[in-house]
C-alpha cells in the first residue's frame, strides 16, 4: 500500500495484486501470517508513513493504537541490562498489526487512481532480461490468467517473493543471498488489560542476551488497542514457547527477569495461543546484479526480512518507499532505485545478523573478524547507554531507524563507550510502583 501511494504521484493508474480477500476491518489476514504476533512500527518508520500518507499516524492513534515515548515509556532488560526511563527521545507505534494494515489501506485506497485486484497472485513477469513490461496473474479460484502491461512492476509480495526464480527464467544470473536463522519460534496469546491498565501502561520486554550459553528466549508485553494486551513470547533452536495454554505464563516467568509473567498472571486470556517459525533473516542482493531489467523494482520483504524480535520490517518497508519516491521524483533509473533500496536495508540487517549469528545452534555465515570486533563493540555501546543519557539518544535514534546508525561510530560516541559506563545498572525492573499497582490492584 506504500508502494501504491507512492506511484500514484507518478503515474496515472496503479493497480495493486493482492492474493487475499481484503477484510472490511482491522483482522489478521492468512496473507500476512506474522500479523498475530508483537508488531513494533519505530518512530523511524511511522515518520516515513506518515510523510507518504499525512494524517495516518493521527487516524491510528483516534482507532486506538497507544503512542509509546521512548525509552521513558519503556520496560525493557536489554542483553546488557535494563534500559533506563529517560525523558522521551523517539516513539514507538504500538496496535495489532490488522490494526496497522486497516489504516495505512484505508488512507491509501482514497486515492481512486490505485485498485485493488483481491484473490489474484502473480504468476510470472513480462518482458525479458533488458525490461519487464507488466506481469502474468492468476485468479486463485478460478485459475484464470490475465496479463497486466505496465510501465513499473514492484515487487512487495513479502517473504514468499518468487522473483529471484523469475529472474532467471529472463535470463539474469542467480541473485546472491544469505541467510542467519536462530531458530526463533513465537507463541502470541491476547489479555484483558485491568481497567486501570488500560492506557498509558508501557510496552514491557525482557530480551534474550544471546551470549548466554542456553536458547534465547524473551517475552513482550504490548499495548493494543481496545484495551487490550499483546504478549508474544519467543525463543531460539531448543528454547521454543509452547502453544499450549497452560505453559504460557510460565514460560512467560522464566526468562531472564519474570516481570511480564507476573504481569499477565492474573489477566484474563482473550485468545488461543498462537504460534509461528517463519523467523530467518534472509536478504537478496538485488543491488549486486551487474544487469537489472528496467520497469522492475523489489522493497520490503520481498529484499529483506528479518528476526522480527528487533522491529525493524515495516520500518525499513516505509523507508524503502520514501527511497522509491525520491528516485521516481529524480528521474532515476530502476537499477539505481534499487541500489537505494538496498542501502537504506543496510543497517537494520547488520543489527539483527550479528546478534542472531550468536545464538547456540544458528545457521548462517560466521562472522569475519571486523565483524565480530564491531560486536563487541555495539555489546559495550548498549551497555554504557544504560546509564549515560547521551549514548542512548544516540543508540535509540539508531535503532528506532530515526538517525544515521554511523553516528554509534563518531568519535563522541567511542569515547565514551570505552570508557563505559560510570555507575551500577539498576538490577531490578524499571516498573515503577503505580504501574504495578495499577495491575496488581486495578479495582
Amino acid at each position: 500500500m506504500l508502494a501504491a501511494s507512492v506511484l500514484v504521484r507518478h503515474v496515472d493508474e496503479v493497480t495493486v495484486v493482492e492474493r487475499d480477500k481484503l477484510p472490511d476491518g482491522p483482522s489478521p489476514r492468512s496473507g500476512v501470517p506474522q500479523a498475530r504476533h508483537a508488531h513494533l512500527l519505530m518512530s523511524g518508520g511511522a515518520r516515513a508513513i506518515e510523510s507518504l500518507l499525512p494524517g495516518t499516524l493521527d487516524a491510528l492513534f483516534a482507532a486506538g493504537a497507544h503512542r509509546i515515548g521512548v525509552p521513558n515509556d519503556l520496560v525493557s532488560l536489554s542483553a546488557q541490562g535494563w534500559v533506563p526511563r529517560f525523558p522521551e527521545m523517539q516513539f514507538i507505534v504500538s496496535c495489532s498489526r490488522g490494526l496497522l494494515d486497516w489504516v495505512v489501506r484505508s488512507q491509501a485506497l482514497r486515492d481512486n487512481k490505485i485498485s485493488v485486484l483481491t484473490g489474484t497472485e502473480p504468476v510470472s513477469l513480462l518482458g525479458d532480461r533488458h525490461a519487464v513490461t507488466g506481469v502474468l496473474v492468476e485468479d486463485r479460484i478460478s485459475r484464470e490468467q490475465i496479463s497486466l502491461e505496465a510501465t513499473l512492476v514492484v515487487d512487495a509480495t513479502g517473504r514468499g517473493s518468487r522473483l529471484p526464480g523469475w529472474l532467471t527464467s529472463l535470463g539474469l544470473p542467480a541473485v546472491h543471498s544469505e541467510s542467519v536463522d536462530s531458530g526463533l519460534a513465537y507463541a502470541t496469546r491476547i489479555f484483558r488489560a485491568p481497567p486501570s491498565a488500560a492506557s498509558n501502561f508501557p510496552i514491557v520486554n525482557v530480551q534474550a542476551n544471546p551470549r548466554d550459553p542456553h536458547p534465547g528466549c524473551t517475552a513482550t508485553l504490548l499495548p493494543i488497542e481496545d484495551g487490550r494486551w499483546l504478549v508474544t513470547l519467543s525463543g531460539t533452536r531448543g528454547g521454543e514457547p509452547s502453544t499450549d495454554e497452560s505453559e504460557f505464563v510460565d514460560f512467560a516467568r522464566s526468562v531472564r527477569n519474570p516481570v511480564v509473567g507476573e504481569l499477565i498472571a492474573s489477566a484474563e486470556p482473550l485468545s488461543p495461543v498462537y504460534g509461528s517459525r517463519s523467523t530467518a533473516n534472509r536478504r537478496m542482493f538485488y543491488e549486486r546484479l551487474k544487469s537489472w531489467p528496467s520497469g522492475l523494482l523489489a522493497l520490503g520483504d520481498s529484499v529483506a526480512t528479518y528476526n522480527p524480535v528487533y522491529g525493524h520490517g515495516m520500518s525499513i518497508a516505509a523507508q524503502s518507499a520514501q527511497v522509491l519516491d525520491a528516485g521516481l521524483a529524480a528521474g532515476h533509473g530502476a537499477q539505481r532505485i534499487q541500489r537505494g533500496i538496498g542501502k537504506v536495508v543496510d543497517g537494520a540487517w547488520a543489527m539483527a545478523t550479528n546478534q542472531d549469528i550468536l545464538y547456540p545452534g544458528a545457521v548462517g555465515k560466521p562472522l569475519p573478524l571486523a565483524g565480530r570486533v564491531l560486536q563487541r563493540y555495539v555489546e559495550r555501546l548498549v551497555r554504557t547507554a544504560t546509564t549515560e543519557a547521551a549514548v542512548t539518544r544516540v543508540f535509540l535514534d539508531a535503532f528506532t531507524l530515526s538517525g544515521p546508525m554511523a553516528r554509534l561510530l563518531s568519535p563522541r560516541m567511542m569515547w565514551a563507550t570505552m570508557r563505559g559506563p560510570r555507575r551500577e545498572v539498576s538490577p531490578e525492573p524499571t516498573l515503577r510502583p503505580d504501574e504495578r499497582e495499577r495491575v496488581t490492584s486495578p479495582e
